[in-house]
């Protein structure tokens, strides 16, 4: 037990101490944290579908048709009605042949990597991969070489040096800390001219990216045939929980059948299932929702902009870099004494010394919401620098 203290001091020294903020209300624009009302700029929620009538009454006849749990996993008893639907409607919002849902993005994307991965295959990755991805090339127990983000040159460079006989290509579609997005089409043609295989990891891009939200391929205009490995997320602009991969009904049929997260995890509840496929049928119905988000990005990052805040402004995820940990977080506490929450990102999330706020636009944001918040942000900056 001493040692379990003096861990938890060591992380309080390195200003590293992390604390659970407690909402009562749903998330939206606007969210009760800790008793106090503030505009919310953190949700992955991205077109703030979480209270839509719509979704919620699928989630609540699922309850009243298949009760609370799914009982087992999905090859045992767990598999239902709503499993299925669920996955067609990701296959048909993809443009797939077919798609697998998982519990969860992070089991989706350990599930699959290990899946299609061996001690004989070598795994590029991008150094800003999330944690998931970067288990998965962990259990997959062949050679991981990490290319410098977004470089294509690096990249190319340990392509021709291993040769794989079999590789993979992995990569984040935007990347979850810092908003950018991967530069799919020199990563495709890579791929094509190697022979290797490109996975895309869609959590931050579905619904988000693309004319109609379907993605990083629609953004690019590439298909599967370019990118035939797409895992994502139900937990973002998809207002449930999971995870799910698209592709052929031959890679979802090897993944369902060697994929150790989805064979010995019990499969998500109906109701789970339920929101997340009317979720995604939602968004497919509601191109609007996609383009409002898409402009309420740009109106932020140019507002940012005036204020000397420079940001690429290319997803909803918009890092503000502070660096040094413990200003990071006296810049979250002063943001959130005016109103605005957007929690610091610290290490181990990201590298030491490159702390952050991490803010998130919604499509339910008004153009009054964020300049108020960019207003604050400036505030808070100068605040935490001279404190």
């Amino acid at each position: 037990m001493d040692n379990f203290a003096s861990r938890v001091g060591a992380i309080k020294a390195a200003h590293l101490y992390r604390v659970l903020r407690t909402l009562s209300t749903p998330q939206g624009r606007e969210v009760v944290i800790d008793g106090r009302r503030v505009l919310l700029f953190s949700s992955n929620s991205y077109l703030g579908l979480n209270t839509n009538d719509h979704i919620c009454r699928e989630g609540v006849r699922a309850i009243e048709e298949f009760g609370v749990g799914s009982g087992g996993s999905r090859l045992v008893t767990g598999n239902m009605t709503p499993h299925i639907r669920l996955e067609a409607a990701v296959a048909q919002f993809k443009g797939s042949e077919a798609a697998l849902a998982f519990s969860s993005g992070y089991t989706a994307n350990v599930g699959v990597i290990s899946a299609l991965c061996h001690k004989d295959t070598v795994i590029f990755s991008d150094a800003l991969n999330h944690a998931s991805i970067i288990d998965g090339c962990r259990l997959a127990r062949g050679l991981t070489a990490v290319y410098a983000h977004n470089d294509m040159d690096d990249l190319l460079k340990k392509v021709r040096h291993f040769r794989p006989r079999q590789g993979f290509i992995v990569t984040d579609s935007v990347f979850s800390m810092d908003g950018d997005i991967a530069r799919l089409p020199d990563l495709a043609a890579i791929a094509r001219e190697h022979g290797l295989t490109l996975m895309v990891d869609d959590a931050h891009a579905t619904g988000v990216l693309g004319a109609t939200g379907r993605g990083s391929l629609e953004h690019f205009g590439l298909s599967h045939e370019d990118v035939p490995v797409v895992t994502g997320t139900l937990s973002k602009a998809v207002p449930s929980e999971g995870g799910f991969v698209c592709g052929s009904a031959t890679l979802c049929e090897l993944i369902r059948n060697t994929a150790r997260s989805f064979i010995f995890t019990t499969a998500p509840s109906p109701s789970t299932a339920a929101t997340a496929a009317a979720g995604i049928e939602y968004i497919a119905a509601h191109p609007e929702l996609v383009r409002q988000l898409q402009d309420n990005v740009a109106y932020f990052a140019q507002s940012l902009a005036r204020r000397g805040l420079g940001t690429h402004g290319q997803s909803p995820v918009i890092p503000i870099m502070v660096g040094d940990e413990e200003r990071a977080a006296r810049t979250a506490e002063a943001l959130l004494a005016l109103g605005v929450f957007a929690p610091c990102i610290r290490y181990p999330t990201v590298p030491k010394g490159m702390a952050r706020l991490r803010l998130t636009v919604m499509a339910t944001h008004t153009r009054d919401d964020l300049d108020y918040a960019a207003d604050c942000l400036e505030r808070a900056l100068a605040a935490a620098k001279a404190g």
